[in-house]
């Protein structure tokens, strides 16, 4: 059995890629790591670096890395660098000489994804790991096949066959490299888990690829909420074990137990006492034991910096120019994405500076893009209410209790005698995210300031009385508009906003989330299963979305407030 890898890293480009200083150290970090006997065990020999290659010499570096393998060697590739996607979306990984001409990557520049995936199927190796610190790497992963051609038991030295596969980004995000660091965020946790040994999650003395994932991806996601690093194993390619950690190091224990201690940057007095008492325990220095608190602390207190830099930002352009131009809401969000933060993390600096905010709602979730406009003040008049149903069932679909409910609202005046009816949404906390998902990693806490909610998607109608157009493909003055793009759902916000002079924008992906939860746990607001009797009931014609009869005479779709 061998254990081979081969590191790349590119930070000169030509003219139209930014230069990328970080890449050339990620793969000298990466080597240090893995050559060292008590971490990844790789010989030096047997890991290959380039640094800035020409795409022919990258090419062959990676072909001559799968070529000539044995079933049981573990075959490790390593990227850092920019990837690049074509207009079909073909992944490609950029060199030092890849170019574009008028915006177009030239595919003779720069090594195809397609080529890497037909090299790795063809190797008889059935222990692969491909890192990729690079904008839009989860695209590589598609069309990744397994290869299973014989008997050999590589669970014996490496923890299991296959592929595994681990991305800096999905495949439409831009990986991002960070202000004070070295590295590259994902590849600076990546070393950070294999070095201090804070990946082994299992305290089993090895680290799974699997385990390094999820240990870079909680760090990656406290420092830069935004950045999604992706994990695609293959057959048992989530066993593949890596390196080894000092699981009777005293300096990891009491990492460890910081991690567990630590809450949004502080500790609790009792798990300060705790800490204290463990210290002492494991015979390590105050100085020691700082210092690890700080590398743990350390993505928390980069959070809380961009946090801080964002509001500074905000605060000033407001000294500039209120209220905010279209021009500048656009910058701000580009800002946003700079810092890698979420929606859900600047809206309650928004809403703080600026007030509650209006949000609208079109048919399709996939249309739900982050705010560019706020409220700067909750509208005067907002004196009505209303009343609705909400009826909980069981895990069978059968009703277990009914009541009435009153939220307030305001109607915004279109013109015409046409209104946009706006609900009052509470503010509160909630918890976002999925342990089931990669993608949802990990399960937070999140809190919603209090904003305003369209009553109901907005109609075709609606939309036409705004815009002047209306695209939608299923005519209906009262069913909800289709065929818009995002850029067409801010303009509506934008016209809407100056027609009425409140600022208008679609919600967040949280604030999205936190109203249709509307305070509950279960997979449905109404209970655990949903049946059709929730979604279709009688309707006089005219009352609903659909004004025209459906399939069923006696039944359309029934208009729902949020």
């Amino acid at each position: 059995m061998a254990k081979v890898a081969l590191l790349i890293g590119v930070s000169e480009y030509e003219t139209g890629l930014d230069g990328l200083p970080s890449a050339v150290n990620d793969v000298t970090a990466i080597q240090q790591v893995l050559t060292n006997p008590d971490m990844g065990d790789f010989v030096d020999a047997a890991v290959t670096v380039l640094q800035n290659p020409s795409r022919q010499a990258m090419e062959d570096a990676i072909y001559h890395l799968f070529a000539n393998r044995q079933k049981d060697d573990l075959v490790l590739l390593y990227f850092s660098g920019h990837g690049v996607v074509d207009d079909g979306g073909e992944f490609y990984f950029a060199s030092r000489f890849t170019r574009k001409e008028q915006g177009r990557l030239v595919p003779t520049t720069a090594v195809a994804a397609r080529s890497v995936r037909d090299w790795m199927e063809q190797s008889k190796s059935q222990c692969k790991v491909i890192i990729l610190d690079s904008c839009f790497s989860g695209a590589f992963a598609k069309g990744v096949k397994a290869k299973d051609s014989g008997s050999v038991n590589p669970e014996r030295f490496l923890g299991g066959k296959g592929t595994a596969i681990l991305t800096a980004s999905t495949s439409t995000q831009y990986a991002l490299t960070q202000e004070g660091f070295d590295l590259s965020v994902y590849t600076h946790y990546l070393v950070e888990g294999i070095r201090t040994g804070g990946a082994d999650r299992d305290d089993d003395g090895f680290i799974s690829v699997e385990e390094l994932h999820d240990y870079a991806n909680s760090k990656v996601k406290e420092a830069a909420p935004a950045m999604t690093p992706e994990f695609y194993p293959v057959k048992e390619g989530y066993k593949i074990l890596l390196a080894k950690s000092p699981k009777d190091d005293p300096t990891l224990k009491y990492r460890k137990q910081v991690g567990q201690r630590v809450y949004q940057g502080r500790f609790s007095i009792p798990a300060r006492r705790l800490l204290n008492s463990l210290r002492l325990q494991l015979k390590l220095s105050p100085e020691v034991a700082e210092a690890i608190e700080a590398e743990v602390l350390q993505p928390y207190r980069e959070y809380q910096r961009k946090l801080q830099e964002y509001e500074q930002t905000l605060v000033e352009a407001l000294q500039a120019e209120n209220p905010l131009s279209q021009r500048t809401l656009n910058d701000l969000k580009d800002y946003q994405l700079h810092l890698a933060l979420l929606d859900e993390d600047v809206i309650p600096i928004a809403n703080k500076l600026l007030g509650e905010s209006l949000v609208i709602a079109f048919e399709e979730p996939s249309l739900i893009p982050p705010p560019s406009s706020f409220l700067s003040s909750p509208p005067s008049n907002l004196t009505k209410s209303f009343e609705f149903e909400v009826v909980i069932v069981n895990s069978q679909g059968k009703e277990q209790s009914r009541e009435q409910k009153r939220a307030e609202y305001f109607a915004d005046d279109l013109g015409n005698g046409m209104t946009l009816d706006m609900v009052a949404i509470p503010g509160g906390s909630f918890q976002m995210g999925s342990n089931e998902s990669d993608d949802e990693k990990p399960i937070h806490p999140v809190t919603i300031e209090p904003f305003f909610m369209g009553k109901y998607p907005v109609t075709q109608a609606q939309y036409e009385a705004i815009v002047g157009t209306n695209p939608s493909n299923f005519k209906g003055a009262k069913r909800p508009v289709e065929q818009i793009s995002w850029e067409e759902a801010v303009e509506f916000c934008t016209q809407l906003s100056q027609k009425t002079g409140k600022p208008y924008r679609l919600p967040s992906e949280a604030e999205w989330e936190y109203a249709c939860r509307a305070g509950t746990k279960t997979p449905f607001y109404f209970g655990e299963t949903i049946t059709p009797d929730l979604l279709i009931l009688p309707m006089p014609k005219g009352e609903g979305i659909l004004e025209e009869s459906t399939s069923e005479p006696s039944k359309a779709l029934t208009k729902r407030p949020y």
